[in-house]
């Protein structure tokens, strides 16, 4: 059991997590900007480290600086709670480095599944169907040419990040310049990561998820699947389980 738990979030994500180490009976520190340092999370924790600095960035995407902190407090693990580093390999590399525990998936997961265009490469090499894209490389000119390749309509994806950040849907070729561009500062605000993929884009479709645990025990569950469909600006409003689009032979 862990003594003590940084974690490296903010808002509501932070507050679920440090009421459960509570519940658990493990001391809870939250890192915080300086515009979050009076926010509910930090008056909910035990303790917490101000992390100079206001954007994102500067901040909740400093690796040496969340890892700085857990150390100087003397957490024994860091919980990244979802989004910012929860999907960077190198962030968890460096936790086990330091000699702190990553709740989370280990590196070598992370490498496989946190970047987008290497979880369509794992899914390709496995013989999953994916739609048609691109995930190779993403200079302006080639996403471009790439997007004529595939066809309009297409979908700009952040490869570093999700939550709707960093996407953008396409039309038409002469949206294609500006959109890119958007996406990709979007991404790199949001991830520090401006790396963007192209995929076709599906048109009235469902989005559902089959979420699956395991631990370091070897233990393995799944929770059922999830219509995540109901969204606004790509991100998720109302999680339906079971989903109302999946027969019960499918499942």
């Amino acid at each position: 059991m862990f003594r003590s738990v940084l974690v490296a979030n903010r808002g509501e994500i932070a507050v679920r997590i440090i009421k459960t180490l509570r519940a658990m009976g493990i001391r809870s520190v939250v890192v915080c900007s300086i515009p979050d340092r009076q926010g509910l999370a930090v008056r909910t924790a035990d303790a917490h480290v101000v992390l100079e600095g206001a954007t994102a960035t500067e901040t909740y995407l400093d690796i040496p600086a969340v890892i700085a902190a857990a150390l100087d407090s003397g957490c024994d693990a860091i919980h990244p709670g979802y989004g910012f580093l929860s999907e960077r390999p190198e962030f968890a590399e460096r936790c086990i480095e330091a000699g702190l525990t990553f709740i989370g998936p280990p590196p070598a997961v992370l490498h496989a599944s946190g970047d987008k265009a290497a979880a369509r490469q794992l899914a390709l090499a496995n013989d999953v169907p994916v739609v048609p894209g691109w995930d190779g490389d993403d200079d302006d000119g080639v996403l471009i040419a790439e997007a004529e390749r595939i066809g309009y309509p297409i979908m700009i994806k952040a490869r570093g990040g999700g939550g709707g950040r960093g996407m953008r849907e396409v039309t038409a070729p002469e949206a294609m310049p500006e959109a890119v561009a958007s996406a990709r500062r979007e991404a790199q605000s949001a991830f520090g990561d401006s790396r963007l993929l192209l995929e076709q884009l599906v048109v009235a479709g469902h989005h559902v998820e089959i979420q699956v645990l395991a631990d370091s025990h070897g233990n393995l569950v799944h929770l059922g699947e999830r219509d995540c469909s109901v969204q606004r600006r790509h991100q998720k409003l109302i999680e339906e389980s079971p989903s109302p689009a999946v027969a019960s032979p499918v499942r």
